[in-house]
């Protein structure tokens, strides 16, 4: 009578499984059918929450990926980081401390914490760094600093931007670079009325600009053009008239940035500083060794939010400078070298050993906002059934976005380039695990695409 259930139990288990495939075979057809599908590539796998196989269409098919690309720089540095792993920023002094008075450099340095100065963690926004950091030197004694103050960047390499980024990217805050110390997100708002320029969110250090905007349409289609280290920005582009609009833009020069704040708060402070706010980047472009940071004399260490609480917002607004600072940690700490090179190398290493084709992983950031990125739905849908199993998961799963469709699933957009990975329970209990990727798409793709889930609810 059990083995009679059993089979009984397996064969719905078949059917129901091949009429959802049924369905998603039509739906699916029914958009490469259509006229903005003419030139088109579709990748498309699900699975059930056990691996079971349930529908592709050229599931192996590697496409770019946009951000669903997140899913597995997420899992990779949660496994391999663990959940409770921090970055670090410490302050530290050179020199001797006589009387208050500091003769020799103040120094901060960091691994590249990239929440250092965020606005989305309550206890860690630029007010809480301030504060601590004036504290610190306070209780240190100092009073006066007869050295300068010295922002040591040089934990990671000196390319900050992944090869392979548009030029039309760089400028906007969703192409910030990645720096040995990061600060704010290292993104700037402005405030702008028509063409005009009404207020920063904060004072933009030695940057010139150029503005070649033009007042009209009905939305923000404006660029802004920076570059690191440079001290020219251009935007161009069109912004509504009669009403402000808020563009952000990237940090050309970050650790700078943070040095002129921080000399700020010591004069805010009544700490005496007459010295030179120093980066030790700008010291290499001149020609000049760096100053490393003392291990001694370490007046502060300040703790970033632990890495799941980084993951959460990674993926929930995916935030691409999260995803490229994991890569160049993964790096150094895995091959002893920060380069967005061996970051994306030990990437696709990682995937490979837990049973992903080589050829169905193509990596070139850890954010997806490079177009060579190329990964197949089933690799995908891979990495998300890998995830699910793992005691890390909680965390990993935290952060999807649940879209208005109800399902918990992660997005990609870029040009011509639509995307969604994730996990999807139905209105019968049946769960599902996703990916559909398309390219080259003569339109937005959302709506046809939304189709295609709908039939998984």
């Amino acid at each position: 009578m059990k083995k009679t259930f059993a089979i009984l139990t397996l064969s719905t288990q078949i059917i129901f499984a091949q009429n959802i495939a049924q369905k998603l075979d039509e739906a699916t057809k029914g958009l490469m059918n259509s006229s903005g599908a003419i030139a088109s590539g579709l990748s498309f796998y699900v699975a059930d929450e056990s691996g079971n196989f349930i529908y592709e269409y050229q599931g192996n098919k590697g496409l770019s990926t946009a951000s669903t690309q997140k899913i597995f720089t997420a899992g990779t540095a949660l496994e391999v980081l663990g959940k409770n792993y921090t970055y670090t920023t410490t302050s530290s002094y050179s020199g001797t401390l006589s009387g208050g008075v500091l003769n020799g450099n103040l120094f901060i340095s960091s691994n590249g914490d990239p929440t250092l100065g965020s606005w989305r963690y309550e206890a860690y926004k630029p007010e809480s760094f301030k504060q601590k950091l004036m504290e610190a030197i306070k209780k240190s004694g100092i009073t006066k600093i007869s050295g300068d103050l010295i922002i040591d960047d040089s934990y990671f390499d000196h390319q900050t931007i992944p090869g392979g980024w548009p030029w039309d990217d760089l400028g906007n805050y969703y192409g910030a670079g990645v720096w040995g110390v990061n600060w704010r997100e290292n993104q700037f708002d402005i405030n702008i009325n028509g063409t005009d320029f009404k207020s920063f969110s904060y004072p933009l250090e030695g940057v010139k600009w150029l503005n070649d905007l033009k007042a009209g349409g009905s939305s923000d289609q404006s660029l802004i053009f920076t570059a690191p280290h440079s001290d020219v920005a251009l935007i161009n582009g069109t912004l509504p008239s009669g009403k402000t609009v808020t563009v952000s833009g990237s940090t050309p020069n970050p650790p700078l940035q943070l040095g002129v704040e921080v000399k700020q708060w010591l004069k805010e402070s009544g700490i005496e500083f007459s010295g030179k706010v120093i980066t030790n980047s700008q010291l290499e472009i001149e020609g000049k060794q760096p100053l490393a940071a003392p291990k001694t004399n370490i007046i502060l260490t300040y703790q970033s939010p632990t890495l799941d609480k980084i993951i959460f917002w990674f993926l929930r607004k995916s935030v691409n400078l999260y995803g490229e600072t994991l890569i160049k940690t993964l790096g150094k700490e895995k091959k002893g070298n920060p380069s967005f090179k061996s970051g994306v190398a030990y990437l696709k290493e990682f995937w490979k050993s837990k049973g992903i084709n080589a050829n169905m992983i193509n990596f070139a950031d850890g954010s997806g906002l490079s177009p060579q990125n190329y990964a197949s739905a089933k690799a995908e849908v891979q990495a998300l059934l890998y995830a699910k199993k793992q005691p890390w998961f909680e965390s990993y799963y935290d952060g999807f976005p649940t879209q208005d469709n109800g399902m918990k699933m992660k997005s990609g957009t870029m040009r011509d380039t639509k995307s969604y990975a994730g996990y999807h329970t139905s209105k019968d209990g049946k769960k599902y695990v996703f990916s559909i990727i398309i390219n080259n798409y003569q339109g937005s793709g959302s709506t046809e695409l939304q189709k295609i889930l709908n039939v998984l609810k």
